[in-house]
């Protein structure tokens, strides 16, 4: 009599490694699994709650200026390099590693550092409202009080500095737009409109197109300059329909909103060209796209006090934001809603914001004198993370993002605690919105069918070309 049997390999059912635990076989038929969703929502909601218990962003706290942090600038090619400029004209260069000083010049400029950039071959360049840019040597042995390479001397004082990406140029934003060359004492070319008299507030190269220009200015405009043509090629105008909202109540941020799109800053996208960041004095950040300038392509909001810096992580698909409501905030392109927000006690108005070339850490720098270090991920484990704490990372996040609808996980994950003044703030801004929003509604419900019809936020813009 022949009997057949299953036969199993042994090694199947014992660890590969001492400690492991024992592997075990599993029914993947759903019938015989009734409360797998109802397990699965209980990790979920786990998950969520562990993200928030070790959320820690803080990293560490770079001393050295005695006034505002005005200005932060990265070194292309380095993870560690780091300068920053005071409104006491001190100059400072970090290792972020190591928490030490590769250059320091207390008495960088007469008044404020209000522009720092790096060029490609290392060198650091400097401006201020003493109408001056200086250029300074990282190679240099003498690391404190050094003495600047060159001096280039400018006929107003400058507000902003770029660095082009290859060529041996540099941009300067003041009452005009300069370009300026490395061997050469005196600017080669003048880009502002004849016309203008606005202050320009931030300039930028393009990261692809690196002979596209964008500077923003103080009476709401953008304009995009072309230096081998050595002229402006496109000027827009942004505003809204104006309102005023105002309150009587007593709070430590103003919030009497004279609703002008004024921007303070712009960044470049690092992955889609066309796609530029504003940094607003009505709170909110915009992108557009510059090829359809009509309306913007997201509206951000979340801060409760103008925006004064803004810049995109490497992957462009996140990027950091600081403003005068004295927190830093990190947001997922495409989502106009619920950022990372990153405060302390001591923090003051937030001037400067950037991401690591890492896309790892983010840096900000605030008017109590401090360069602070941020994880861009709150929770995210320093150090060496193994192949399995790593897997496991990643299972929790994919629960999370499952999940995230349902009532109980998405309030953890979209609960953040802010200081107390911007969470009354951010009340009384909602409450001054929402009466805006019923006094409209009522308005239009008592008019002509018709004659005033509803509008988006994004339509609402203004957006006017001069040429």
């Amino acid at each position: 009599m022949k009997i057949r049997i299953l036969q199993h390999d042994p090694a199947v059912h014992l660890p590969q490694r001492p400690g492991d635990p024992t592997p075990t076989s599993r029914n993947l038929d759903p019938l015989m699994h009734p409360f797998a969703r109802a397990r699965e929502r209980t990790r979920a909601l786990n998950a969520a709650k562990m993200d928030r218990l070790f959320a820690k962003p803080f990293v560490a706290s770079l001393e050295g200026h005695v006034d505002a942090v005005e200005v932060l600038a990265k070194q292309p090619g380095s993870l560690t390099t780091v300068a920053s400029g005071s409104w006491d004209g001190g100059l400072i260069v970090h290792h972020l590693a190591r928490r030490s000083r590769l250059l320091h010049a207390p008495q960088a400029h007469k008044g404020k550092v209000s522009g720092v950039c790096f060029s490609r071959a290392g060198r650091l360049f400097s401006c201020g409202v003493d109408r001056t840019i200086k250029l300074w040597s990282l190679e240099d042995e003498q690391t404190d009080n050094p003495e600047p390479l060159s001096i280039f001397n400018g006929k107003s004082p400058f507000n902003s500095i770029d660095h082009h990406y290859s060529d041996p140029q540099f941009a300067t934003a003041s009452n005009l737009v300069q370009v300026w060359d490395e061997t050469k004492s005196l600017p080669i070319s003048n880009l502002t409109f004849p016309t203008s008299t606005e202050t320009i507030t931030s300039v930028r190269f393009n990261l692809s197109e690196t002979s596209v220009l964008a500077s923003v200015g103080s009476d709401r405009t953008f304009t995009l300059y072309d230096i081998r043509t050595g002229k402006a090629e496109r000027r827009v105008v942004m505003q809204v329909h104006f309102f005023t909202l105002s309150s009587t109540r007593p709070t430590l941020i103003h919030l009497t909103l004279y609703v002008q799109m004024s921007s303070n800053a712009l960044s470049w996208s690092p992955t889609f060209p066309t796609t530029v960041l504003l940094a607003s004095e009505d709170h909110n950040l915009y992108t557009f796209d510059i090829r359809n300038f009509t309306n913007p392509t997201q509206i951000y909001k979340g801060h409760v006090a103008a925006v004064m810096s803004c810049d995109w992580a490497p992957t462009g698909l996140d990027f950091v934001s600081g403003g005068w409501d004295r927190t830093v905030r990190i947001w997922s392109e495409g989502r106009g809603h619920n950022p990372e927000v990153y405060h302390t006690k001591r923090m003051q108005r937030v001037s400067s914001a950037l991401f690591t070339h890492d896309a790892r850490f983010v840096l900000s720098g605030s008017d109590d004198g401090n360069v602070r270090i941020w994880k861009a991920k709150a929770s995210e484990r320093l150090g060496v993370v193994t192949s399995r704490e790593r897997a496991a990372i990643e299972y929790r996040e994919s629960l999370k993002d499952r999940w995230k609808h349902d009532a109980a996980v998405g309030r953890i994950v979209r609960n953040r605690h802010v200081p107390k003044p911007v969470h009354q703030a951010a009340k009384l801004k909602r409450e001054m919105l929402d009466a805006r929003r019923v006094k409209e509604e009522r308005r239009r419900k008592h008019t002509r069918a018709g004659d005033s019809k509803p509008k988006a936020d994004r339509k609402k813009l203004v957006v006017v070309e001069q040429t």
